[in-house]
């Protein structure tokens, strides 16, 4: 007869769990009879997993002494896609039941190899969400957990950094939290050049060293609020608006939510952004395969004509 394999893994699950079941216990577990809880477990040792049947009085099912599963064949980069994402769901209100996400993200734990379990333990510890979470834009997975060990173990880290300007520094900070917002990966904390809470993108680290001292976090300190209030204090050269003449679903696929916000309009669909530079600004426009109208800032205007005399040089170059 055939046996369901979810009740198989179901019956091997339990057997991790506890010490020892009996026969009857398993099977009212599983929902099942004795006998074929006699199968299952015959056929998790085909497996080549060694289930011990004990008879008499006090007998039951257990597995040998000593064993455990082999570790979970998971990337560092897996291991943090699925737990972020269970971590996600719960955080932002898409769980199905809390038992099910703990559940999970224990099972997952378990068997993972020792080296990852550490620091995705840091990553549930202190991650934030906000709940404006679009599209991710993903920074270096080591770097990411490394930031997350360090703000749970309270202890200082050295980091390349470059900034928006593109220029490389060396800063040492306090890690307080980790923190994604608006598809962007961010660490607050105290900086110690300017010797107050800073924010940083992690993506924007381009290398990370873990030192020996240990700090401290203020009392009532909360990374997402101060993320978000510097967020909004942060200036931008220019204010832009612009009618992209095209369908609202097809338009959101092909630009980045974490830098524009579309509306609905008669038109077609209005973009709003913030930007410090018209010329990055051209260039997502031009890559749209929509007219556009722009409607503000008049200098967006030059930079677009700028782009296209660019765009026609190229064309028209030849062959070396």
């Amino acid at each position: 007869m055939s046996h369901p394999l979810t009740r198989v893994l179901t019956l091997l699950e339990l057997l991790q769990s506890h010490p020892r079941l009996t026969g009857r216990e398993l099977a009212d577990r599983l929902g099942t009879d004795v006998r074929t809880v006699r199968r299952y477990a015959a056929h998790l040792r085909d497996l080549g997993i060694p289930v011990a049947a004990e008879r008499g009085r006090h007998g039951g099912y257990c597995l040998a002494r000593g064993y455990r599963m082999p570790p979970l064949v998971l990337t560092n980069d897996e291991a943090l896609a699925v737990v972020v994402g269970l971590l996600a769901a719960e955080r932002l209100g898409m769980s199905m039941t809390t038992p099910a996400h703990s559940g999970a993200l224990a099972k997952i734990e378990r068997v993972l190899p020792r080296g990852l379990r550490e620091p995705l333990a840091a990553i549930r510890e202190t991650l934030s969400f906000t709940t404006n979470t679009v599209t991710a834009q993903a920074p270096e997975t080591g770097v990411l957990l490394a930031l997350a060990q360090a703000s749970r173990a309270r202890t200082a880290v050295r980091m390349s950094y470059r900034s928006w300007r593109q220029e490389q520094t060396e800063r040492d900070l306090d890690p307080y939290g980790v923190v994604f917002h608006r598809g962007r990966w961010y660490v607050v904390g105290r900086d110690h050049q300017y010797d107050s809470p800073r924010t940083f993108r992690i993506d924007r680290i381009a290398a990370l060293a873990t030192g020996t001292r240990t700090f401290t976090v203020p009392d009532g300190f909360d990374p997402v609020t101060h993320l978000t209030s510097a967020l909004a204090r942060v200036p931008y050269r220019w204010d832009v608006e612009v009618l992209i003449h095209g369908p609202l679903d097809e338009v959101a696929r092909r630009l980045p939510r974490s830098a524009v916000t579309l509306a609905a309009d008669a038109a077609g669909v209005v973009l709003h952004a913030r930007a410090e530079r018209l010329d990055g600004m051209a260039r997502l426009l031009a890559a749209l395969e929509w007219p556009v109208t722009i409607r503000r800032p008049d200098e967006l205007r030059p930079a677009l004509r700028d782009l296209a005399d660019q765009l026609t040089a190229a064309a028209d170059r030849g062959a070396e």
